[in-house]
């Protein structure tokens, strides 16, 4: 499956389009992973915590939309955005989302 956040594909026609797709993936915050990313954040340097939590969200609300658009028997999502929200008691959660056009290519 071709994913990309361009309207279209280069020497490829879009031949159908089958609809509005998304994925989504919620985390939650971890308090102890939460304590290390403070002192990290004081000592410096980059949480790999939060950055592999983040990287697994992703993939998660990317893969949905991509199984979503099998499921509708096309060849490609197009114009794909990703989103980025905090939700939550106390914005104690954040939400990815994905989302774009399924279409068929020729």
């Amino acid at each position: 499956m071709i994913v990309t956040t361009t309207t279209h594909i280069e020497d490829r026609k879009v031949t159908d389009y089958c609809g509005i797709v998304t994925g989504e993936a919620i985390l939650g915050a971890n308090v102890f992973r939460d304590m290390f990313a403070g002192i990290r954040d004081i000592v410096g340097g980059r949480s790999g915590a939060y950055e592999r939590s983040l990287r697994n969200a992703r993939d998660t609300a990317l893969q949905e939309m991509e199984d979503e658009a099998a499921r509708l028997g096309a060849d490609a999502v197009i114009g794909v955005d990703l989103d980025y929200e905090i939700l939550g008691k106390e914005n104690g959660m954040l939400m990815v989302s994905a989302s774009g056009t399924a279409v068929k290519l020729g």
